[in-house]
């Protein structure tokens, strides 16, 4: 296992402004000052701003759920890595699921966001992850690698500590089907093989790989508590201060 664990909360396209906030500021009451677990929430864009004035100097750090490879321009709807720097984001997603599949982002793409991240200071959160129908096929570890390699393509190895690896079966997101932890164990353990092979395996043993999909605090423990899972990414959980809180806080434990 990679260090401290790092639970991040993705609340999608979600919340008004006073419900950010307010989810913000009670989520700094319940788990502000936890120490042990590194914690992130990755609100919607608008209100990237009126949450980190509500984590205040809480624990919690600030992470954006997307962001592009370009300074600026002309590039209507996109945001860039200094707008995320100046309001705070120390995180960004790049690649998740729902940018794939809905919005049709390819490996190429998602590599160019990651290398952005990475040079302007901004710690990406790669997320990768199978098809059922891809799982039904025994293309997981296909899938999973290729995404991984192609995303990573230029990362040195003096950087990759600072990105951290999501793996997220799209089968289990928003399903309430979650991967047992054999099965999230047995991917995320080739994953940590496969940056030994693309890196080497004290740094491999060094990168933080989350599990995602339909993580709750009442199967959070366990999925943690497998050797090569080293946080989660969580979805709707995330949305309500209690069940958030209770993942970090069974992440302690």
């Amino acid at each position: 296992m990679a260090g401290k664990l790092f639970i991040a909360g993705n609340w999608k396209m979600n919340t008004s402004l006073s419900e950010a906030t307010a989810l913000a500021g009670a989520l700094v009451e319940k788990i502000g000052s936890v120490k042990t677990v590194d914690m992130a929430v990755c609100p919607p864009f608008p209100y990237l701003s009126g949450v980190k004035e509500a984590l205040g100097g809480s624990k919690i750090a600030l992470g954006a759920q997307d962001v592009f490879y370009e300074d600026s321009g002309a590039y209507t709807g996109e945001v860039s890595t200094e707008m995320l720097k100046d309001v705070g984001c120390s995180y960004a997603i790049c690649g998740h699921s729902e940018r794939r599949h809905v919005i049709g982002e390819t490996d190429e793409l998602i590599n160019r966001k990651v290398l952005k991240c990475i040079s302007d200071g901004i710690m990406p959160i790669l997320c990768v992850g199978e098809l059922l129908t891809q799982r039904q096929a025994n293309e997981t570890i296909d899938v999973v690698s290729r995404q991984i390699r192609l995303g990573l393509e230029g990362v040195s190895s003096a950087d990759i500590s600072g990105v951290t690896i999501a793996y997220e079966p799209v089968w289990a997101i928003g399903t309430g089907v979650t991967a047992t932890p054999d099965q999230a164990q047995e991917v995320h353990a080739m994953i940590r093989a496969l940056l030994g092979e693309i890196y080497d395996t004290p740094t491999a043993g060094g990168i933080r790989i989350q599990y995602g999909g339909s993580v709750k605090p009442d199967n959070a423990a366990e999925l943690m508590n497998c050797p090569d899972i080293d946080g989660a990414l969580v979805g709707g959980a995330s949305l309500k201060a209690d069940d958030f809180a209770g993942i970090v806080l069974e992440g302690i434990k």
